[in-house]
């Protein structure tokens, strides 16, 4: 007795129920359970426990707090949902049971296939491709406005735009944004901003809601209206995770009105958009790496069979941590870079400057009038210099210093003419005699030339 029962391999119920949990989770991947709620509970954890049960069955479920945030509605009991969940065993109680990943009303399920069966005609069309896309006009005159004149969207546009470009002017095309009227009343809108063509860009928007209230922005018909518009159109539908078949056919996508009109809006400084640029294509990158951080952190979850959930929770956590401080890193990094790029080119622009051109000219200028007065003053000085020697010289041979020293010139008064011979002359003639200082009459009173040697 005692050898056969050492051959027996004895579970225990803890063991047993351990075993039981690996093969459920391993044996089931995700899927969809449609039910309805029973026995709900929310204790202050924040996770939400209940049943789905149908006509003969019932299973428990639970919601654990993180993944209640992201519901977009409020479960109640006897509610009709679809949900998306992981089979798994409650160890201690020995319950087979279902976590909940994501969970949403049953008739959203028909309303999501709807709008992936029109978003892939749509697309199958051609009206999605980013080609037949117009660019939005940097600086509109005009900016036209669709929806509703009591929504929030409305005042923030009116916000956004006063703040970003208050020169534009802004035109509203009222309309219903949800219920039965809202898509004649868009449409009807539409065909009023086309045919008055009065703005340059178009902004259609509306805030957030739950997915029925979005219904208007699906239809078909609103959407080839937006296709076909000649006006550029900018959406901004509900949330940022929101995405209608207006998002898809329209020119751009906002996630927000307000970005909406950030799109539709030029900004006053080109480095500021350019940083922008740079923090958008970071914020993108981060986004992607969160995505796919959170992609594989879903994976591991899965895998998760004997060591603590906990555990790769805070490995992830550690990681989305470092992801943050590199982007902060990775933005600030980028901003030195480009106010050091400001201050390069500031400094080219100052020494490149035609004032401080101008300034250098006019040092020159002046240097040189400087230089002019000097070298006349010293080629004036040379010529005096030299027009003095040569005075002197001809003061030396000057007729004029002959008569300094005693001699006179004489010259016949009738004709001015020079005697340089007493033959020139005869008795009884008048001269004039040129002495150093004046001059003297005479009248010839006898002749003796040198030939008659007398």
């Amino acid at each position: 007795m005692s050898t056969d029962t050492e051959q027996r391999d004895i579970y225990s119920v803890s063991r047993l129920n351990s075993e039981l949990r690996y093969v459920l989770e391993g044996s089931f991947p995700l899927i969809w359970v449609q039910g309805e709620i029973s026995n709900l509970s929310t204790p202050r954890s924040g996770h939400m426990y209940f049943s789905l049960k149908d006509g003969q069955a019932q299973v428990r479920c639970a919601l654990f707090r993180n993944r209640r945030n992201l519901l977009r509605f409020r479960p109640k009991d006897g509610e009709e949902v679809l949900a998306r969940v992981r089979v798994t065993l409650y160890e201690p109680r020995g319950d087979c049971q279902l976590i909940v990943e994501h969970m949403e009303p049953a008739g959203a399920g028909s309303q999501r296939a709807a709008f992936e069966r029109l978003k892939a005609l749509l697309q199958a069309e051609g009206l999605f491709e980013s080609e037949r896309k117009q660019p939005l006009p940097f600086f509109p005159t005009r900016i036209g406005v669709i929806t509703s004149p009591s929504g929030a969207a409305l005042r923030d546009i009116l916000h956004v735009l006063q703040r970003r470009y208050p020169a534009a002017e802004v035109i509203l095309y009222p309309s219903a944004v949800q219920g039965t009227d809202a898509v004649p009343q868009l449409r009807q809108a539409l065909a009023t901003a086309e045919a008055r063509h009065e703005v340059d860009v178009l902004i259609l928007a509306r805030g957030g809601g739950a997915e029925e209230d979005l219904a208007a922005f699906n239809d078909e018909q609103l959407a080839r209206d937006i296709a076909a518009a000649q006006i550029p159109i900018v959406s901004a539908v509900g949330h940022e995770t929101d995405f209608t078949i207006a998002d898809f056919v329209a020119d751009r996508r906002a996630p927000t009105p307000s970005a909406a009109a950030e799109l539709a809006s030029p900004d006053g400084s080109a480095l500021t958009a350019q940083c922008q640029r740079y923090a958008q294509r970071l914020t993108q990158l981060c986004e992607r790496r969160l995505r796919e951080a959170r992609q594989a952190l879903q994976q591991l979850q899965q895998r998760l069979q004997r060591v603590h959930p906990s555990t790769g929770l805070q490995q992830q956590a550690q990681r989305l941590d470092e992801l943050e401080l590199r982007l902060n890193r990775s933005i600030h990094q980028t901003l030195a870079a480009l106010r050091e790029r400001l201050h390069h080119r500031q400094q080219r622009l100052a020494v490149l400057h035609p004032g401080r051109r101008i300034a250098n000219l006019r040092s020159d200028l002046d240097r040189l009038e400087r230089g002019l007065d000097s070298a006349m003053a010293h080629r004036l000085e040379t010529w005096r210099s030299n027009l003095n020697a040569l005075a002197r010289q001809l003061h030396a041979v000057s007729p004029l210093a002959t008569l300094e020293r005693g001699y006179s010139i004489v010259l016949r008064a009738d004709d001015g003419g020079l005697v340089t011979d007493a033959a020139q002359v005869a008795r009884g003639d008048e001269l004039d005699i040129r002495l150093a200082h004046g001059r003297l009459a005479a009248r010839v009173t006898g002749v003796e030339s040198k030939d008659s040697g007398g």
